[in-house]
């Protein structure tokens, strides 16, 4: 008995794998986009920077609000600086759990 077009159509694999030298450029994005990390990064260490004054003016001046939103600054820089450093590897672990399914 054969399978219904439908099913036969969700269960067809194109076989399509990534390429890495398909399409011209592929050099300049990913330049493009290691620097646009490096930026990310700087900045990152600027936010870092930025909060922790506030968080410690904001102790020693008894600016609760202040205090709150350095601290919140902080946790929001270190986890920003978790992501950035830890996205090629995150992409990879992902991409290699996604070729897995069948």
């Amino acid at each position: 008995m054969p399978l219904p077009d439908p099913i036969f159509r969700l269960a067809y694999d194109p076989g399509i794998q990534p390429n890495e030298g398909g399409l011209p450029g592929l050099s300049v994005l990913k330049q493009v986009v290691g620097s646009m990390n490096l930026f990310a990064i700087v900045a990152v260490v600027g936010a870092l920077a930025i909060s922790s004054c506030v968080w410690a003016w904001g102790h020693h001046s008894g600016g609760h609000q202040a205090e709150a939103n350095g601290k919140k600054g902080v946790l929001v820089s270190l986890g920003s600086a978790l992501l950035l450093g830890a996205a090629n590897g995150m992409v990879a672990f992902f991409s290699t759990l996604g070729s897995q399914v069948h």
